[in-house]
């Protein structure tokens, strides 16, 4: 993995966080490695409902994936969350910014 953070738009990145599913996926991945098995039972959506937000999610850059065997595990990527808060208050609050 390299630390370079690609670019994400800011319109993007709230098209990403725009919907409930996806908000609660990323809340259950925060700090651990979630199988979509585990994700499904507690989301309580169906695993293709799931499979779609992650990739939605997984193309933002937002969630890491590992595969392990026939297993694919997520996790939030909190530095790519990070700079793209970060990214918002430069185009919106730069004001913020400056004080902060």
């Amino acid at each position: 993995m390299t630390n370079q953070i690609p670019t994400l738009e800011p319109v993007e990145f709230a098209k990403a966080l725009a919907d409930g599913t996806r908000q609660k996926i990323m809340e259950l991945c925060c700090c651990e490695w979630r199988s979509v098995t585990e994700i499904v039972e507690v989301v309580n959506v169906s695993q293709p409902t799931v499979s779609h937000h992650l990739g939605i999610l997984r193309r933002a850059g937002l969630v890491d994936v590992r595969e392990e065997g026939k297993n694919t595990f997520y996790m939030l990527n909190q530095k790519m969350v990070s700079y793209c808060c970060g990214q918002l208050m430069q185009v919106f609050a730069p004001e913020m910014i400056s004080e902060g």
